[in-house]
C-alpha cells in the first residue's frame, strides 16, 4: 500500500526507521534488530541507504524481508549523488520488480574521499526520474527545519523543497530536531511559499551522551536548554539517560500529535527496546482519529 493511501484514512500514524548492515557478515544481526522493530507494526518502516549507495543491495533485501515477515509496508531509500543514470535506472527497475511502492528519494551524502557523479546534482532530479518511470511510486523527500548544511539560507532551502514538490514528491520527512517550535515555524514558512505536501516530523530519541556528539556532527540540529539540562543531570548514567531520552522524545511526539501532525517518524537507530518503549508510551494516542 502506498503511504499516500494510508494518509487518506485521516488518523494519527507512527513510522520507524531502520538501517541495513554495511557488510554481508553483519546482515543477520542487523536484520534481526530491524525485524524486531518491524514486528511492533508501525504504520510503515523506512530502510536507509548508505553513503554512496554502498548498502543498496541490503536496503532492498531488508525492505522485502520486512514486508514478507511482518506485513509492514517498507519505504526504501534511494540516493543518486554517486550514481550514474544507468545505475539509477537499474535500481528503479529492481525496486519495481520487488513490489516496492514507496521510495524515499534523496541526493545522498558524498562518501568520505569520494566525488559526486555529475549525472545528478539534486534530489529533485531523482524525484522527476522516478515520476517519469511510469511505475506510479509514492515518493518521499527530505527537508531540514533548521536549514540544510549546504544551503545558503532558509529561503533557498524552501525554494528547493518547492522544486521537489513540482517534480512529483508526495511527502517530506524532516531531519531530526529537538524543539517543536522550530518545526511549527518551518511549516508556516513552507506553506506560505506554496509547499503544500504533507510533512512528517522526524524524532530521534537520544539515549546516551555519545549519541549527542554523533547527532550534532551529522545533523547540525540545535539542542534546547531543557535538553542540555537533562544531559547534565542524567548523561553519566546509562540507564537514567536511556529513560530520560525516551521520555523527552515521547513528549515531543505527543505535542506534535496534539497540534495536528498526522504522521511522526522515529529514527530508531536499530534499537528495538527504544522503539518499543516509544510505542508503549503512545498507546491510546496513535490510531485515534484526528
Amino acid at each position: 500500500m502506498k503511504i499516500t493511501e494510508m494518509l487518506a484514512a485521516n488518523r494519527q500514524m507512527l513510522s520507524f526507521e531502520v538501517f541495513p548492515p554495511k557488510t554481508e557478515t553483519s546482515f543477520q544481526s542487523v536484520s534481526q534488530a530491524a525485524l524486531k522493530i518491524a514486528s511492533l507494526h508501525p504504520d510503515f518502516i523506512s530502510v536507509t541507504y548508505g553513503a554512496g549507495g554502498g548498502t543498496s543491495r541490503y536496503t532492498m533485501q531488508l525492505a522485502c524481508d520486512i514486508r514478507r515477515e511482518t506485513g509492514v509496508e517498507p519505504l526504501a531509500h534511494l540516493t543518486c549523488v554517486s550514481s550514474t543514470k544507468e545505475t539509477v535506472k537499474q535500481q528503479i527497475e529492481a525496486l519495481h520488480a520487488a513490489g516496492i511502492e514507496n521510495i524515499m528519494a534523496l541526493r545522498g551524502d558524498i562518501p568520505a574521499g569520494g566525488t559526486p557523479n555529475t549525472d545528478y546534482h539534486h534530489a529533485s532530479e531523482l524525484i522527476a526520474e522516478l515520476r517519469a518511470s511510469g511505475y506510479d511510486f509514492c515518493i518521499g523527500g527530505a527537508c531540514y527545519p533548521e536549514v540544510h548544511p549546504e544551503s545558503p539560507n532558509q529561503k533557498a532551502d524552501i525554494r528547493y523543497l518547492k522544486e521537489k514538490m513540482d517534480a512529483g514528491c508526495d511527502f517530506l520527512t524532516t531531519q531530526m530536531f529537538f524543539d517543536n517550535h522550530l518545526l511549527f515555524n518551518f511549516l508556516y514558512k513552507i506553506r506560505e511559499a506554496g509547499v503544500t505536501i504533507p510533512v512528517f516530523p522526524g524524532i530521534m530519541p537520544i539515549t546516551s551522551r555519545r549519541q549527542v556528539e554523533q547527532v550534532m556532527r551529522l545533523s547540525n540540529a540545535s539542542l534546547t536548554q531543557r535538553f542540555k539540562s537533562l544531559m547534565d543531570r542524567y548523561g553519566d548514567s546509562e540507564q537514567a539517560m536511556l529513560q530520560a531520552g525516551i521520555i523527552y522524545a515521547t513528549d515531543q511526539i505527543i505535542d506534535l500529535f496534539a497540534n495536528g501532525i498526522q504522521v511522526v517518524h522515529v529514527y530508531t537507530m536499530n534499537k528495538p527496546a527504544v522503539a518499543a518503549a516509544i510505542q508503549q508510551n503512545l498507546a491510546g494516542i496513535v490510531g485515534l482519529p484526528l
